[in-house]
């Protein structure tokens, strides 16, 4: 009987692992006993050898389907590397394409190929302030950044005027240079252009080869119909400027919406006060609201409406971001009650009380 382990059991994995999950728990295991990060250690060596040969077998389907049916005996004479008699530098020559393949695409600790992403500039944040208004139709507006912007002088290439960035002798434009180690390429940013790829032998002057300079600028920022305080709008590429030959970085702009006089947002909702006389509010009557948008609404007072009483007109609120609907408008009535009368208008309403039977309540009141 054979003494090795089940392969299953050396990579952690169960047997119905995708080879996705066979792909990385290989990894992993060999960047933890790989012979460069254990010198010396016999024990790590023969984990490597162990993991190596179990990938080779369960990262092959038929090899694998074989194994599933058979186990260990199954391989046997099918002509596959010899991984009992064999050293770890003919594992390491044997496979070289498949460890470059892990140690070069993914990078690790080994740095390998690893894809950077490209560097860019800084993103910028500042401060919006638009009114009740704006906010409800939507409006374009100024805002103040200060901070960095490409010279003029060498249009932001760093190079005096006439001249242009030459490609980094050392990298040969690439801004990373590398180093191989066995089958393992290490990988590290330029020293000389500091991974730009390119070096300015004549800078400009105005900006002192740094392709930047310092300057207060406007940049026009689009605000929504329906924005509200506390939202954050992005404008791609107005941040600051990156290194030479890379993207600016973005402009974040957190918006607040200045309260107003008349109206009281809640959402996409609006809401109003209006006021009505005693007899307004006794005989019903119509009264218009002018809204922030420049729009207005006619409001209908039933007779006999309550103080506090509150009327809602569907959609006569703040449009929704995604232009699909609007809020609504909630009209809060308020009666007034007059402070001074007139003798004519005071005997009047003394009339009116007696005809409405104020006068009998009273007694009731009272009595």
């Amino acid at each position: 009987m054979t003494d090795k382990r089940d392969y299953y059991e050396v990579l952690g994995v169960s047997r119905e692992a995708s080879s996705d999950e066979v792909r990385r728990a290989y990894k992993q295991a060999a960047l933890k006993y790989h012979p460069d990060r254990n010198p010396g250690d016999e024990s790590a060596e023969t984990k490597f050898k162990e993991a190596t040969e179990a990938y080779s077998v369960l990262s092959d389907a038929d090899k694998r389907s074989t194994y599933d049916r058979f186990g260990h005996a199954g391989l046997q004479g099918s002509g596959g590397f010899d991984f009992a008699g064999a050293g770890i530098g003919d594992i390491l020559s044997h496979f070289q394409d498949m460890f470059s393949d892990f140690f070069g695409g993914f990078g690790g600790d080994f740095g390998g190929g690893r894809q950077r992403a490209p560097r860019r500039g800084q993103d910028v944040r500042v401060d919006g302030s638009v009114t009740l208004r704006e906010a409800m139709l939507g409006a374009k507006k100024e805002v103040s950044v200060n901070g960095l912007v490409p010279c003029d002088a060498c249009e932001g290439s760093g190079a005096a005027s006439g001249t242009k960035p030459q490609s980094c002798p050392t990298c040969r434009g690439v801004g990373q240079v590398t180093s191989q180690r066995g089958f393992i390429m290490f990988s590290q940013t330029c020293p000389r252009c500091g991974g730009a790829g390119k070096v300015i032998t004549d800078p400009c002057r105005d900006c002192d080869g740094k392709g930047r300079v310092s300057r207060r600028r406007t940049v026009l920022v689009t605000f929504p119909a329906g924005i509200d305080t506390g939202q954050r709008l992005r404008v791609p590429g107005q941040g600051m400027p990156g290194p030479p030959g890379t993207p600016p970085g973005d402009l974040y702009v957190d918006v607040e919406v200045q309260d107003d006089e008349f109206f009281e947002r809640h959402g996409y909702d609006l809401i109003t006060r209006e006021h009505l006389s005693f007899a307004e509010a006794t005989l019903g009557t119509k009264i218009i609201v002018d809204l922030p948008d420049d729009t207005s609404a006619t409001v209908k007072v039933d007779a006999g409406t309550q103080p506090g009483a509150v009327i809602r007109l569907r959609g006569k609120g703040l449009p929704r971001l995604d232009r699909r609907a609007r809020g609504d408008l909630h009209v809060v009535l308020q009666v007034t009650v007059p402070k001074k009368l007139s003798r004519r208008a005071r005997k009047l309403l003394q009339q009116l009380d007696e005809e409405l039977g104020g006068s009998a309540d009273k007694e009731a009141r009272t009595a």
